[in-house]
This record gives structure tokens, sequence and C-alpha cells, in this order.
């Protein structure tokens, strides 16, 4: 009976026991599905979530220990340390994607103010704004299924031969739009009649010389033009081909062609009625300064200039175009066509020698005249024959493709009758990240140290640029110094208002970990930023004694540029091609107004394409712009000089000019080498590495 009553006793306590346990795993439970969520929630939250309540800022140090970053794709995330007295020591992650760069919607809302800085400061909101939509679009699933069938659809998608007539190519603003571009055997034929002359007075077109009232001229402009790249810039010119009637400086008529690219022109060829040889340098003009100063970017062509400005920039460039000519000879007025002396000829005929008979063409285009003009590809230039006859040879230069050309525009005193082309690719081309992208190991981004590093450099550039960035990675930035992280470089691209190239642009930052996206819809006017962008990353994720930056058709050579920085040791420092003096342009389309800017003279500053500040300078650039007082100008060069003259008011800045910072081109025994094609940047890397000294390459 006792025995009994003490098993019913045990089960009792085992079923209360039980019921417990089950009530505490229940509890359990249900505290885990809360903290879950929640945990997910903290972990997820991406940057935009944080960002926008907030004033405009760069993210704090304290931001940088709570967030990790996307983890490299072969490399697990590693901590950085900052040591040295310029900031405490602190851990952050090796690599952030995007830009520490953030902006407030509503930070200016309040600002009636008309002057420049509250205007380019609500541009960049706005920029900040649209680039918010576009990263929360780039970040859904849905993209990276939908973004090949686009591409696919795209695809055979374009006719073999185009017609127009008069009218509807005056409909399409003159432009005759080619969708996949060209390819070898590609040609256009032009039906025109060149205007009669007119008086020109715009200073723009035609200068005048002292006492002249006006100058008559008749000119017109046919361009391959490629696809727009950056908002705010003008197409590139891939050929510029200008038949100046009347109006050139020379008082002849002439046939100019150039190209146009990142809205600089490049050396012009002018065909002036005599025939070049194969063996032969043909003349052709440097523009360069002189016309971006005249006409600013790729818009326009001067015509009348004077000879002793046409004496300064002269160069020259040898050979042939496929076999042909670059030039052919035409009747001048200056010309007595007669292509030997008499003595020569009778010689000639007496030891038996047959005499070729010599054809003298006019100038092939003529005032109420009409012409039928054929523009083919070849393998190394495009040709121009007129009526049946070769005029010109231009070859192809900056590293483009046909496929780049895919428009044709025709401007000028010129009325066109019909434009048709012919044996055209049929394939679309798009922007073709695979075929510049080489997705090897070897050209990934090295780690960060642990520890400062003695130069960052900030290499500026545009979401489409794709082959401009792989040639970097694969030229320069294979310096031992950059392969050891000494040295550190990334890329910082603004968004592209293409859904299709920012898809490609966020694979190519996970895959090869050197490119910093700055979360704004990319403008001309706000290139600043960028730099903005250089400093804060410079002097907060890497921290660097000296911070550079540069564009992505810029070749550096690291060594050359560390070493001009250690020579003036610890001091606040501002490196490059300096301009002192200079003044803004008032008119065209770069005008500066004086709201924008109202002294005469801008502060000392370095030309763009390639400098160095020191961190000090940097960090105020930052303190700056945090505390809402750093001044945004449009010029990002300029911007650059400003900040560093209000720095120097309060603490001496050591400024060191060198014309080896190439502002132009390529010199020898350069530091930096600027507009140079990703051909160019291979060849260049090759001789660095092959002969020991930076020498530079021509070709195109």
């Amino acid at each position: 009976m006792k025995l009994a009553k003490f098993d019913s006793l045990v089960s009792l306590s085992r079923l209360r026991l039980v019921q417990f346990l089950m009530g505490v795993l229940f509890l359990y439970l249900l505290f885990i599905s809360f903290e879950i969520p929640l945990v997910f929630k903290t972990a997820s939250a991406g940057f935009y979530t944080d960002a926008l309540p907030r004033p405009l800022f760069l993210e704090s140090e304290e931001d940088f220990t709570d967030k990790s970053a996307p983890a490299r794709p072969t490399d697990d995330p590693e901590l950085v340390r900052l040591a040295g007295s310029r900031t405490p020591p602190r851990r952050m992650w090796e690599y952030k994607e995007v830009s520490g760069l953030l902006f407030n919607e509503s930070s200016f809302d309040s600002n009636d103010s008309k002057d420049e800085f509250s205007v380019l400061h609500k541009t960049a909101r706005h920029a900040f704004v649209v680039g918010k939509k576009l990263w929360v679009d780039l970040q859904s699933p849905q993209n990276k299924s939908d973004s090949e069938p686009e591409r696919q659809n795209r695809t055979g998608s374009c006719p073999e031969s185009i017609s127009l007539s008069g009218s509807e190519f005056v409909n399409q603003s003159r432009v005759l739009v080619i969708p996949c571009g060209l390819t070898l055997g590609s040609h256009i034929t032009v039906v025109g009649m060149p205007h009669w002359a007119h008086a020109e007075y715009d200073p723009k077109i035609a200068i005048l010389k002292e006492g002249d009232e006006s100058v008559m001229v008749t000119q017109f402009m046919m361009e391959l033009q490629g696809l727009k790249t950056v908002e705010g810039e003008d197409p590139p010119r891939i050929l510029h081909f200008n038949p100046r009637l009347k109006g050139d400086w020379s008082g002849k008529p002439v046939i100019e062609q150039n190209t146009c690219y990142r809205m600089q022109w490049g050396t012009a060829l002018r065909c002036e009625g005599w025939k070049s040889r194969a063996d032969e340098e043909t003349g052709q003009i440097l523009f360069n300064d002189f016309h971006l100063l005249f006409s600013g970017g790729c818009s326009l062509q001067v015509t009348h200039i004077t000879h002793s400005i046409y004496l300064l920039i002269v160069t020259s460039v040898s050979g042939v175009v496929d076999g042909q000519v670059k030039c052919e000879k035409w009747i001048r007025d200056d010309d007595n066509g007669s292509e030997e002396s008499k003595a020569t000829w009778w010689l000639k005929r007496l030891i038996g020698r047959k005499n070729k008979v010599a054809l003298d063409w006019p100038y092939p285009f003529a005032e109420g005249r009409l012409f039928v003009l054929t523009l083919s590809a070849g393998l190394e230039g495009y040709h121009v024959n007129v009526d049946g006859r070769h005029v010109t040879s231009f070859p192809y230069r900056t590293g483009f493709v046909l496929e780049d050309a895919t428009g044709l525009s025709l401007k000028g005193d010129l009325d066109v009758h019909s434009v048709f082309a012919a044996a055209l690719p049929t394939s679309h081309p798009s922007f073709a990240p695979q075929k510049h992208l080489e997705r090897l190991s070897k050209w990934k981004a090295p780690p960060l140290p642990e520890g400062n590093v003695e130069l960052f450099i900030g290499i500026l550039s545009a979401g489409n640029h794709f082959a401009e960035r792989m040639a970097v990675r694969k030229s320069w930035v294979q310096h031992k110094l950059i392969k050891s992280s000494k040295v550190v470089a990334r890329f910082f691209v603004a968004l592209n208002g293409r859904k299709d190239i920012n898809v490609e642009l966020k694979k190519e930052a996970e895959y090869f970990g050197d490119i910093v996206i700055v979360p704004y819809m990319d403008n001309y006017d706000l290139v600043v930023l960028k730099t903005v962008a250089i400093c804060e990353y410079g002097i907060r994720t890497v921290a660097a004694k000296y911070i550079m930056k540069c564009d992505d058709d810029t070749f550096v050579r690291v060594d050359a540029v560390i070493k001009e920085a250690k020579k003036l040791g610890d001091r606040s420092l501002y490196i490059g091609n300096m301009n002192y003096y200079h003044k803004p342009l008032r008119n065209g389309k770069w005008a500066v107004t004086y709201e924008e800017w109202p002294e005469e003279e801008y502060p000392p500053y370095a030309n763009g394409p390639g400098y160095i500040v020191s961190s000090d300078i940097a960090q105020f650039i930052v303190d700056e712009f945090e505390n809402h007082k750093l001044r945004l100008f449009k010029m990002e060069d300029v911007s650059m000089g400003m900040w560093v003259e209000k720095f120097n008011s309060s603490k001496a800045v050591e400024y060191q000019h060198s014309l080896k910072f190439c502002q132009f081109g390529c010199i020898e025994d350069y530091y930096t080498a600027h507009y140079q094609s990703p051909r160019q940047m291979l060849c260049m890397w090759d001789k660095l590495q092959k002969q020991g000294k930076p020498q530079c390459c021509n070709m195109r």
C-alpha cells in the first residue's frame, strides 16, 4: 500500500517537472521568435535607411566600427587598425563598396538664396535623391534576372542599312542614329549643297582681324559621334570632318579633321591643297587648351585664327591610312600648276623617260553646287570620297572602336538632300563590359594593410568606363608598391542613368574590390563630390599620409609621385601642375558668372588630371563638408584650389609646381600622363617595365 502511494507521488512530481520544462521551452522559443527578426533587421539595414534622416555629413568613426561592408570575393572581411598621431587608433572593415559620403534631402530646402553655393548644393541634393532610387533599384533581386534578358532582346535588332531624305534628316535634329555603330566596310553617303558665304560676326566662330567688321564664312561639319557617356559631358566626336570653303585664317579653302575625346580636342589634320606623301610628315594643329579656350568642350570649331597662334601649335604625324594619303591635292590660286621646272621636263624627254600626266582637281566643295560624299570605314581609318574622288583619310584614334560611332551629325552652312548608310552591323554591341573586363584573380585589389599607408590614390571614373578601368588595373596599378599595399588605389564612380550599366558596375565592384560607389546620379558639375569622397576615404579608411586624385585616363608613375611628395617632408603640401593668376571665362558654354565667382582671378590650383595634398588638408576638407561650410564649385580642380587657399590662411601650405604632372598628353620623364587611351596605358606600362624608364606611346 505504501509502495503504491509512493509511486503515485513520483509520477505526479515527474509530470509537474515535464510541464515546467515545457513551459520554459515555450518561453525560450517565444523569446527567440522576437529576437531573430530584430537581429536580421539590424544586420541587413542598408546604408540608405540610416542616411537620409540625418543632416549633411560623412560617416563617423563609430559608424564604421558598428557596420560591416560587403566581403571581398576571395577574402574574408579584414579589420584594419588606424595608427599614428593624426587620428586615434580604431578598427574598421577592409572594403567598403559604397562611399561614406551622404547627403540629406532636406538640407537646403529652406535656403532661398540664388547664389551658386546654394544652387549647386541643391543640385547635389537632387542627384543624391535620384541616386538613392537607383541604388534601391539596383539592390532589388529581380535586377539579376532582368538584366540578361534585356541585353539579349537588344541583340539582332539593328538594320543593315538606313536611308533618310533631307526633310526626315532635319526632323531628326540633323542626326542619323546608327544603333549598332559601324563595322569594317560600312559606308555612309551624303548628298548635299553648301550655302553661299555669309558675313560672320560671332567671335566663337570667326576671330576678326584688326579693322575687319566681319568675315565671309561658309563651312559645315560632318561628325561621327559616340554614345553620350556622362550627364553634362558632350558625346565624343569620333570623327570631326570640317570643310571650310571660306572663312579660314589662311584665306584658302581647307578641310580640317579631328577627334574630341572626354571633352578635349586632339590633334587636328589640316588638308590645304597640297598632296601628302606616304613618307612625309603631315602638318597638323594641336588645339588642346587653345581650342577649349575659344569653343568650350567638343561643341564648336574655331575657323578664323591668327597665323601666329597657328605657328605655335603646329605638330606633325606621319604615315598613310590603308595605303591612301591623308590629303589629296587640289588647285590653289597660289600654285602655278607646275610640279617641275621646264629644264627638268626637257632633260627627262632627252633620256627617254616618260612623264606622267598629272590631273589637277578643284577643291571638292563649291557654294551652291551639289556634291555626293561617301565616308567609309577601313582597316586603319576613315576615308572620304567626294564625287567619286578620294579626298582625305583619317586614322582611328583614342582607342575608339567602329561600333562606338552610333550617330552621324551634319551641321553648318549646308542643305542635306539625303543620307544613306549601308553594310552596317546587325548585332547590338551594347556597352559590352564582358569585352573589356578580364575577371582574373591577378587583377583584384590586394587587401588593405593593418596600419597607415604612405599614399592613397583616388581615381575618378564614370560608370561605363569599363575599358579605362581595366587598362588601369593591368598597367600602373600593378606597381609593386600597390601590390604590396604600401600604396592603395581605388576607383570612385557615381551611378549612371542606365540601369544595365549600374548592374554591371556593381558586379565589377564586387569582383575586383577596387571600386567605391559614390551614391548620386552622375553629373559633370558634381564631379567635385567624388573629390570630397576621395578625401574621406583617404583619411578614414586607409589613413594615408598623402592623398592623390587622378582620372581613369591618367597614367601614374607611382614611385616618382611618392618621391616628389617625400621631398617636402611632413609639411602641409599641395603638389601638381599649378595654374597661377588664371582668369575665369565669362563667355561661352563653360562661362563662369560673377555670381559663381565674383573675383577676376582664381586662387592657385593644380590641374585636375593629377595632384597631391597632405592628409591634414584632406581632413580639413572633410570637416568643412560635415559642418556645411565647404563651398562646392562646378570646376573640381578650382574647388581644391579654393579649399587649400582657405586652409592656407590658418596654416602655411607648401605649393609645389611641376610640369611633369601633364595636363595634356605625355612628355618624357613624366610623373603623370593624361588623355591616355587603354592601348596607350598598356604600352606605357610595357615600356616602363622593359626599358626601366618612362616613355610616351603616341599611337592611339
